[in-house]
């Protein structure tokens, strides 16, 4: 009996070759790759899974639905919409599909501020030879923390490539405990507070859930330590970034680099843009090679579960958005 898998529209040209590559590795699947939101609504009804985004309209077409897989890690909060939440449809996402990337330019990001090179790079747009041999205007890796809020596959590989640097680091998670690699501790999410006051470097690489938005707030960047830099790769609206600005301009943080937004693009007039303690990179953190095999790696593995009836990998909370 075959199985019948749904590539949603719109596609992206890079999956174009999918569905004759999981029919010819999974013989018992049915892949049906509609172009339309109509010709989709119409494949959906004899469906067992899809791929892609489901809104309300086509899931309630959906009724034999048992597995979605999304196509990204950390999908937009309005793909886990009520009618998804409650429906019976397993979900997995695409985690650590990009894990290397996503560290390596967080690294980036912390080396950038920690030796103060945007700095150095605006005096080389105008030419300008101004070395800084204040000590205090670097901070030395070997002698600090960092805070690592979020220890899944990308928050656990920036603690273990920090570590190499001497870091003292710590972390926060709501799934992960026990020893992981490179962190002195991974505690609770509700350890955060007291965390904050310890950090020299605080680094977001959580995703977006109901209760991550808004995370990083007025309230809580007052607790982080005076002196302290923010590094955010992980979802956009953790950050409050009135809030952010507001503890850059007093003083109270010396930087931040951030790679996700709470809106996206950045505004043109927002202050942030014009902060000389501040490094911005257009959501590109995840930007690497290979990420559409890995993508079809994942889907591939779990097609194949899928019909011989076994557990699923990357499975989501759905309540949880992750």
């Amino acid at each position: 009996m075959s199985t019948t898998l749904v590539l949603l529209p719109p596609h992206d040209p890079a999956t174009a070759g999918w569905r004759a590559r999981l029919e010819q590795a999974v013989p018992e699947l049915v892949v049906l790759r509609p172009e339309t939101p109509a010709e989709a609504a119409e494949a959906l009804a004899e469906a067992d899974a899809a791929y892609g985004t489901l809104p309300a309209d086509l899931l309630a077409h959906a009724e034999r639905l048992r597995w979605l897989q999304a196509p990204q890690a950390g999908p937009p909060p309005a793909f886990y919409h009520p009618a998804l939440v409650a429906h019976p449809v397993q979900v997995t996402n695409m985690r650590d599909t990009y894990t290397d990337h996503v560290a390596a330019h967080t690294l980036a990001l912390v080396l950038a501020l920690a030796r103060d090179l945007p700095r150095y790079a605006r005096e080389q747009a105008r030419a300008r030879w101004a070395p800084d041999w204040d000590p205090g205007a670097v901070l030395p890796l070997s002698e600090a923390t960092a805070l690592v809020v979020g220890v899944g596959a990308v928050g656990a590989e920036v603690g273990r490539l920090l570590a190499a640097f001497g870091t003292r680091v710590v972390g926060t998670d709501a799934r992960r405990g026990g020893p992981v690699p490179g962190f002195a501790e991974v505690l609770p999410p509700d350890a955060l507070d007291r965390l904050l006051p310890e950090a020299d470097l605080v680094i977001l690489t959580i995703p977006h859930t109901p209760a991550t938005e808004g995370l990083l707030d007025a309230r809580r960047l007052a607790l982080a330590k005076q002196g302290a830099y923010v590094v955010n790769v992980g979802r956009g609206p953790i950050v409050r970034l009135d809030d952010l600005a507001a503890a850059l301009s007093s003083g109270h943080l010396a930087g931040a680099a951030l790679d996700v937004f709470e809106t996206e693009p950045l505004p043109a007039d927002h202050p942030l843009w014009r902060r000389p303690d501040v490094l911005i990179t257009p959501h590109v953190a995840g930007v690497g090679p290979h990420a559409s095999e890995r993508c079809f790696a994942v889907l591939l593995e779990n097609a194949r579960r899928f019909v011989a009836g076994r557990e699923l990998i990357n499975v989501v909370d759905k309540s949880e958005w992750y």
